[in-house]
């Protein structure tokens, strides 16, 4: 990008921004941040930014991914639990699933792995980094950090089965050669997981949501007291959070040049790339979850995550089922032997501490480990 082309991004920038300055409360920074990172990104579509930009791009990207957590507070505030943890985990499983494409229909035949090394992050990052940390600081709150097994235990069987459907079983399949479904089990395998995925929502929203509801111990008494936000205010954060979890991904793509150089230069393989872009997608979910733990709400946590991990393979993988039908080359979806290794291990250590309803830190620890684990093979395979 040459000297005039920058000067002419920034000029068409400041515009944008003084019309925003005339529409919207600046004294919100909420407001001002996602709508500020939403024009960066449209006004450096296509162009490589020098570094001063790239700089300010890492800035605003952050100060988004706050500003949507804000958001999908308010509206979980409004809509009550677990519609507020539902609305957030399919928010930015969509976005997901937008970039995806988006990369798959521009990057050719060397995306064949994208889908799964973008789901099998997002399942590895909820499962074990999240409810890690959402674990951690529920278990260094005052008294012990509770969770109901009711709840917890069918989300977790849930995600497992869920990615054996779409990531473990094509590594298996004798129909196709190598780690691919033949037609007809790409379409079953999609079927099967959007029907699942669809059943758990109706079971946590409707028929049990009790089970995934906090307990009422657990809600201090300023939440309590606090007012329900307007159904006005409600919903201007839920177009808030939506601009602001499309300026995340976009300012997360527009960054990707930049991780993939650094990617280049640690000499890591090109996954590394989406398992990057995956951290800072869920920074938003991340956040959510620890707030929630810090309050004492550690159901809500693990209600993110596992939601989280659910709707990125229950609806990313049929999505792409779809839009395979029109891209050349191949969709290979079943995971490598050290990535079915971690699965299998972040299925057991989930399932032996499901049914305690209880949180340690020793649990935390080793859910923990597992994401680090996770992270130090996905650059050093």
């Amino acid at each position: 990008m040459n000297g005039a082309a920058v000067v002419q991004l920034v000029g068409g920038g400041h515009a944008l921004w003084v019309i925003v300055q005339r529409l919207l409360p600046l004294t919100r920074w909420t407001v001002a941040v996602p709508v500020l990172g939403a024009i960066i990104f449209a006004v450096t579509w296509g162009h490589q930014p020098p570094t001063a930009v790239l700089v300010m791009v890492g800035l605003l990207l952050a100060g988004c991914v706050f500003a949507a957590v804000h958001h999908a507070e308010v509206v979980a505030h409004r809509v009550g639990e677990p519609f507020g943890a539902l609305i957030l985990a399919v928010a930015v499983t969509v976005i997901e699933v937008v970039l995806i494409v988006m990369l798959m229909v521009s990057g050719g035949p060397d995306t064949s792995t994208l889908a799964r090394d973008t789901v099998f992050a997002a399942a590895m990052i909820t499962c074990n980094g999240i409810v890690g940390l959402a674990l951690l600081v529920g278990s260094l709150q005052p008294g012990v950090a509770s969770f109901k097994p009711e709840g917890t235990a069918p989300a977790l069987a849930t995600v497992a089965t869920l990615a054996t459907l779409t990531l473990v079983l094509p590594t298996f399949t004798t129909s196709t050669p190598g780690p691919e479904y033949s037609a007809e089990q790409l379409g079953f395998a999609s079927v099967a997981s959007l029907a699942l995925y669809l059943l758990f929502v109706f079971v946590q929203t409707v028929r049990d949501r009790g089970d995934f509801l906090p307990a009422e111990t657990d809600i201090s008494d300023g939440e309590k007291q606090a007012g329900s936000p307007s159904g006005r205010e409600a919903l201007a954060s839920l177009g808030m959070l939506v601009v602001g979890l499309v300026a995340v991904v976009g300012l997360a793509k527009v960054e990707s040049p930049a991780i993939e150089g650094a990617v280049a230069a640690i000499d890591a393989p090109p996954s590394a790339v989406g398992v990057m872009i995956a951290l800072l997608v869920l920074l938003p979910e991340t956040l959510a979850s620890v707030r929630n733990a810090r309050r004492g709400r550690l159901q809500i946590s693990l209600n993110l995550a596992f939601g989280s991990a659910m709707a990125s393979i229950g609806l990313t993988i049929p999505t792409i089922a779809v839009v395979s039908i029109w891209l050349p080359g191949r969709l290979v979806l079943g995971l490598n032997a050290t990535q079915i290794v971690l699965l299998v291990l972040t299925v057991a250590v989930g399932a032996l501490a499901a049914p305690l309803g209880r949180a340690g830190l020793l649990q935390s620890g080793v859910r923990l480990v597992i994401f680090a684990a996770f992270l130090f093979l996905a650059v050093r395979p």
